[in-house]
């Protein structure tokens, strides 16, 4: 079978990128924007930033900021309508992943009606249309939605979350500014950031990795191990090195999927509203742990990537081991709670959120196949 590779058409890097939001807009002949953001970014004038320039160049815009961080099937309804009511031609999606994740389903019911239900578009949706046009502006360092062609919708009457997976969802511009991270507090650029890593890293030992991938996956570890201290400080230079870092993660794992760590993760997020990123950080060294006998030479290329002192060196064992402990060190060092009883899990659920993670559409792609059992005794080890 033939790997395939979906990318962005066209994207903008570096401080002050969002400047070339209006060009982009004009040159393409949209006639009318909608805004997709949360309350929050427009409350902190983060979206204003963009707003602002749209202003200037008069571009006519309307603004849908109901998006909430987990979000729902009734996000999704609700932003279909704000972009039928604008009579808009294309979308300009500002924020995280929920945000930019909104925009795609939205993007796909409007110029896909059949998928009006949300939940049909579960999985890979056999949709006709592309959606409706994207461009993208992120403002954490971590999900690359703006890269990527999956996004997740919470089904709150359900508990679950579902990922979607559709080619015709990437976002056609994206505008990675640091400038528009700089407002990301140190908690958010805390998880976002061990989100990229754990997509990096799933990315790279998950059974559909490829040459091509590996070597995006892998420059993203390194990226992403030297910034995200930094980043979580607040500097400028560590939030652009993060930005690229998750960007790059992102061209990788969108195209071949990721692992367990996703798949114990979206339940978390669904039974619980635990941030994703928050989730997946708090997973991943137990998840490595699990998987490192199933994965060749790899947690050595890990390695490296991280500076691991003797990595060149240590025997296959050893390495795999100061990996895990490297990610270890890492998501203690920026503040990720080590434990999922602190996030709020109830022993007596665990069971039922096993059921549901492996089912997960990620689960699959882990190195090493887990049973229900094997994943209820993952998550009671972190209790």
């Amino acid at each position: 079978m033939a790997n395939r590779m979906v990318l962005n058409e066209t994207s903008y890097f570096g401080k002050g990128a969002i400047a070339e939001v209006p060009g982009e807009f004009q040159k393409r002949g949209f006639k009318k924007a909608v805004v997709i953001t949360d309350k929050d970014l427009v409350q902190f004038e983060v979206a204003t930033k963009v707003t602002a320039l749209l202003d200037e160049a008069s571009i006519s815009y309307s603004v849908y900021d109901g998006i909430v961080p987990n979000p729902t099937i009734q996000n999704v309804k609700d932003g279909v309508e704000a972009v039928k009511e604008a009579g808009a031609d294309c979308i300009i999606a500002i924020g995280g992943g929920s945000p930019i994740d909104t925009a795609k389903a939205i993007g796909i019911i409007v110029n896909n009606p059949e998928f009006a239900d949300v939940r049909s578009l579960e999985g890979v949706a056999a949709t006709k249309q592309p959606c409706l046009p994207i461009l993208a502006v992120p403002t954490t360092s971590g999900t690359a939605a703006e890269v990527t062609i999956n996004y997740v919708i919470t089904d709150e009457e359900n508990h679950r979350k579902f990922v979607c997976v559709d080619p015709h969802d990437i976002p056609i511009v994206a505008f990675v500014d640091s400038d528009m991270m700089m407002g990301m507090p140190k908690a958010l650029a805390a998880a976002t950031g061990m989100d990229a890593m754990t997509h990096a890293i799933e990315g790279y030992i998950t059974k559909g990795a490829w040459e091509m991938t590996d070597m995006l996956h892998i420059k993203a570890i390194e990226i992403i191990g030297r910034s995200l201290k930094d980043s979580v400080a607040g500097h400028q230079a560590g939030r652009e090195a993060m930005a690229l870092g998750q960007y790059i993660a992102g061209m990788g794992f969108s195209n071949v999927g990721l692992g367990l760590v996703h798949g114990m993760a979206h339940p978390l997020s669904a039974w619980y509203n635990i941030p994703h990123g928050v989730a997946c950080a708090s997973l991943l060294p137990t998840v490595m742990k699990f998987n490192k006998d199933f994965t060749g030479e790899k947690y050595r290329d890990i390695a490296l990537a991280l500076g691991i002192k003797d990595a060149e060196t240590l025997s296959i064992e050893a390495v795999r081991d100061a990996a895990c402990e490297g990610i270890d060190q890492l998501s203690k060092d920026v503040g990720i709670p080590a434990t999922i009883s602190e996030l709020g899990v109830k022993a007596e659920d665990i069971p039922q959120i096993a059921a549901d993670a492996f089912k997960d559409v990620c689960t699959p792609g882990n190195p090493r196949d887990a049973s229900v059992e094997e994943i209820i005794s993952l998550y009671q080890s972190l209790m």
